[in-house]
């Protein structure tokens, strides 16, 4: 199976110059600029607010148009490093070379990798004007907006790939799964009309689903598909572009998303794979919708249950929530709940059976209870 060889195969693949989530503009320019196997026609096609250059990289003669689009949001960077493992796939497949040949026959794919340079160097969602680039879908104020809607109008691709991050603390339902890959298909309408365009992309979710079960089980879920009108999915899908928004979340262990990055190689190339050959169509709208919601801030970090916790020569019995937070160069932890929290679930828990913690307060950092209870 084409999924379980590219898992298998992975490392054969991977951008070995991006192995850690705060990548900026400089790391990405060499891997672009030095492509020269001859499968991708490289092209700048224009620069961020500050002057940084935008690359879209196209590949494949096929009739099927696939266009693929990372980073809008500046730190949100894990479809990113996948794009580029892809990017090594296609140039050198090795045994996989027949599964790469089919789908550059049959699709054209047109990559634009970290649309926001600026928000990548401050590890921030937004842009260097603070505008939000995906929620400038109608006005397009920020030159990134703009780029890409230029190039979804002149693509007019039958697919697009939304590629986006999550925080960890989602699960996949009401359960204690975390939801490593999220998915959606964006509603083009307030009646979320499922016209021909979204069905095909509800179909090909269904089928990325059923394949990632085998390597991540319980740990996908799915967006409200509220209609959100400024948003760039929303809008290219009401174009005719069957949309799929993917978004990168948490796996136990993996603070740099590395783990999550191999999900997405292996998804985005099997969604690849499956519109060249045309698969996905086999699957059924309900398929796609018994694919669970996700829960919002069901997870933390670290939970300690059952702590003692000294208060006006009192004690009362909490459950400690830790939390990490992004700063520009590092992640940070720090308490954000206590009390009862036994309708929550952590990445990692201990229960300390009533000891004392003798001062706690939400906002401390947790570094300290970290390293007491969970390292040492």
């Amino acid at each position: 199976m084409f999924a379980n060889q590219l898992y298998k195969t992975y490392e054969t693949y991977k951008e070995q110059k991006l192995s850690h989530r705060r990548i900026k503009h400089n790391d990405i320019l060499s891997l672009i600029k030095n492509r020269n196997s001859g499968v991708f026609k490289i092209s700048e096609i224009g620069k961020s607010f500050e002057g940084r250059e935008i690359y879209l990289l196209k590949a494949g003669t096929g009739k099927i148009k696939v266009m693929l689009w990372s980073q809008m949001h500046g730190d949100e960077p894990t479809a990113t490093q996948a794009l580029f493992d892809i990017f090594n796939f296609f140039e050198h497949p090795g045994d996989l070379k027949d599964e790469a040949e089919l789908i550059l026959k049959n699709c054209t794919l047109y990559f634009i990798p970290m649309l926001n340079p600026d928000g990548a160097k401050r590890f921030q969602r937004r842009n260097a004007q603070d505008i939000d680039i995906n929620r400038d879908a109608l006005r397009l104020e920020s030159p990134e907006a703009k780029l890409l809607m230029k190039y979804r109008d002149a693509v007019n691709p039958d697919f697009g790939f939304n590629l986006h991050d999550q925080d960890v603390w989602y699960s996949a339902g009401n359960t204690k799964y975390p939801a490593t890959l999220s998915f959606l298909t964006p509603a083009f309408d307030n009646e979320k009309t499922i016209n021909e365009s979204r069905k095909k992309s509800m179909q090909l979710i269904a089928e990325m689903n059923d394949v990632l079960q085998n390597f991540i089980p319980n740990q996908i879920g799915r967006y409200s598909d509220d209609f959100m009108p400024t948003a760039f999915g929303d809008n290219i899908q009401k174009k005719g572009t069957s949309t799929i928004l993917i978004e990168s979340g948490g796996f136990a262990d993996d603070q740099e998303r590395q783990i999550v990055r191999k999900l997405n190689f292996v998804a985005i190339l099997y969604a690849l794979y499956s519109i060249s050959n045309n698969n996905f169509v086999i699957k059924e709208i309900t398929d796609y919708e018994k694919i669970p919601f996700n829960k919002k801030n069901k997870l933390f970090d670290y939970i300690i249950r059952n702590a003692a916790i000294p208060n006006n020569n009192m004690k009362y019995k909490a459950d400690i929530g830790i939390r990490s937070r992004n700063l520009h160069d590092k992640d940070i932890f720090e308490i954000e709940e206590i009390g009862d929290l036994s309708q929550n679930y952590a990445y990692f828990e201990i229960d300390i059976n009533g000891a004392e913690i003798i001062s706690v307060n939400i906002g401390d950092d947790a570094e300290f209870l970290i390293q007491t209870y969970f390292v040492s």
